[in-house]
Parts: C-alpha cells; sequence; structure tokens
C-alpha cells in the first residue's frame, strides 16, 4: 500500500512541477515550436529501447500527432462532443492500431529533450526545450522511470535509409 501511494504522490508531484514550470525554459530558448512535419518524420511512442551488438534498437509504436486547429478539426470529427469543441492542452494523438515496429538509430543520432530527470530530485526536472543528449544518455535516461518514465512521451523520429537519425522527445502539457 505504501509503495501505490509513493507512486501516486510521484505522479501528482510531476504533475504539479509540469503546470508549474512551462515558463521556465533556458534564456533564449524558452519558446516552444511545433516540429515541422515531413515524408521522413514518424511521431511514435518509443514502447522499449535497448542496445543490440554495439546498435541502439528502439520498438516504437507509431501514431498520429496533431496540434493547435488541426487537433480540434480532428478531434471534433472523432470525438463528437458537443459540449467539447476543442482538444484539451491543444493536441490531439489517434492510435487506431497498436504496432510494435523495430528500428535502428543511427550510431551518431541527435536526440533532443524537453523534460527528464536530470538529478532525482522533482524541483531539478524542469522544461528545457531540446537539451541535446548522447544516444549513451537517452539510453539511461529512458531506462529511469523512477521519477518521470520517459515512456509517456511521443517522440517524432526522423528515419533516412530507414534508420532513426534524429529522436526529438515531445512534451505534453
Amino acid at each position: 500500500m505504501k509503495k501505490v501511494f509513493l507512486k501516486w504522490a510521484g505522479v501528482l508531484g510531476l504533475v504539479l512541477i509540469l503546470t508549474t514550470t512551462v515558463g521556465a525554459a533556458a534564456p533564449g530558448n524558452s519558446e516552444y515550436t511545433p516540429v515541422q512535419k515531413s515524408d521522413n518524420l514518424k511521431t511514435v511512442f518509443i514502447q522499449s529501447l535497448e542496445m543490440k551488438n554495439g546498435e541502439m534498437k528502439l520498438v516504437v509504436d507509431p501514431i498520429q500527432w496533431y496540434e493547435g486547429e488541426e487537433a480540434h478539426e480532428i478531434f471534433r470529427k472523432l470525438e463528437g462532443d458537443p459540449e467539447m469543441m476543442e482538444a484539451p492542452d491543444g493536441y490531439y494523438i489517434v492510435n487506431d492500431e497498436e504496432e510494435a515496429i523495430e528500428l535502428t538509430v543511427k550510431n551518431n543520432a541527435q536526440v533532443l529533450l524537453q523534460l527528464y530527470d536530470h538529478t532525482g530530485l522533482w524541483e531539478d526536472a524542469q522544461i528545457i526545450w531540446n537539451q541535446e543528449v548522447t544516444l549513451n544518455k537517452f539510453n539511461s535516461i529512458f531506462k529511469n522511470d523512477n521519477l518521470i518514465d520517459m515512456k509517456w512521451f511521443p517522440y517524432h523520429v526522423t528515419v533516412e535509409d530507414g534508420v532513426v537519425t534524429q529522436i526529438i522527445q515531445q512534451y505534453i502539457p
């Protein structure tokens, strides 16, 4: 029972931090900018991440990610709730079919994160837009779910010639 309480207390603490740190991004890089859509950009949930034979492998579930007016339009179309005319928080995710697709990550792929556990302390979990981390650092951050579970976030992955060359964490309020 105590373990369940601590888990829920942690989740509530994260919600509190997320709602109070939106304006706390690093100077000069404090504004959210949507990721530009392109043919080789896929939005996914990362189900697992592991190193195999010196290569990083992701198992992902592709999703459709919508923001702004496009999110509101899709939300109205799919939800059909006359009392709710806008997607909550300005984004909407559609995942009609759960999949598990394995992708290889290029050894020098760029990884940009918005929010992760820097120190193990709630007060240090702040949004800093597009923090670049190495693949090794991302591997260790992803596996550490004590404070922030990185599987909760969508990611935009750029795939070139069948290999992931960039991973961008999508912040969700």
